[in-house]
């Protein structure tokens, strides 16, 4: 369920260019106010993503490498998916609070309500849930920091928030990098232990018409193995 948790993270990005902003408080003003009306405008999104999760343990990093699509059904809420191509293929889909994980190579498909996952997974759910609130609801649970202005992958300039929860969570801190029309491009949750993972968009197409039956919803082979979430 984790690879669930991690598409609400491709609910905000697009490239950008935008004028720097002397103070760091009228940067967290400005930056929020723009996420959140960007959020609002975004109805649909096509773009390629890559995940790097860190183990501090190991000092290792395992890259995954994908694309994904995201269509808005209301406010706060999209129908969803993301395929995995490398290191290898898994796709994932979300219609309608139904997700399917579908594992080609062991022709198994996981299935079950996104609600009742959330309920069996509140750590990771607590990991992305800033990313649908309004500016009103981040000031209100997280600490923002300015960390200034940063060029991520691609030479994309961007600013650099970072986000610590009020109340304990099961990870420490989540940087996240908007650009100027206030989308996230990259993240990054930090977990306790020194693990992170970071996450990128690029190639992005804004608003362009997805299909959700043709394009969103996973068509399982004769043969896969349904297994209930």
């Amino acid at each position: 369920m984790r690879n669930y948790l991690r598409l609400s993270l491709l609910t905000t990005a697009l490239i950008f260019t935008f004028s720097i902003f002397t103070n760091a408080q009228t940067n967290i003003n400005e930056i929020l106010k723009r996420m959140d009306e960007h959020q609002k405008a975004l109805t649909s999104l096509k773009a390629n993503v890559i995940m790097d999760k860190y183990n501090a343990q190991l000092d290792e990093h395992d890259i995954y490498e994908g694309s994904a699509m995201y269509v808005k059904i209301k406010e706060r809420d999209a129908n969803v998916r993301i395929d995995w191509v490398k290191p290898q293929q898994e796709s994932l889909s979300v219609v309608n609070k139904q997700y399917v994980l579908f594992r080609p190579r062991l022709k198994q498909a996981i299935v079950g309500n996104t609600d009742d996952a959330q309920k069996k997974n509140t750590q990771g759910v607590d990991s992305f849930s800033f990313l649908k609130m309004s500016k009103e609801q981040l000031r209100a649970n997280y600490s923002v920091k300015y960390m200034g202005e940063e060029d991520i992958k691609g030479g994309i300039r961007t600013w650099h928030l970072e986000l610590t929860p009020k109340t304990a969570k099961s990870y420490k801190s989540v940087d996240v990098w908007v650009d100027g029309n206030g989308m996230v491009l990259q993240t990054k949750v930090n977990e306790t232990n020194g693990d992170s993972t970071t996450l990128n968009l690029s190639g992005l197409q804004k608003n362009v018409t997805i299909n959700v039956k043709n394009e969103i919803v996973i068509k399982l082979p004769p043969g896969t193995e349904i297994i209930k979430g």
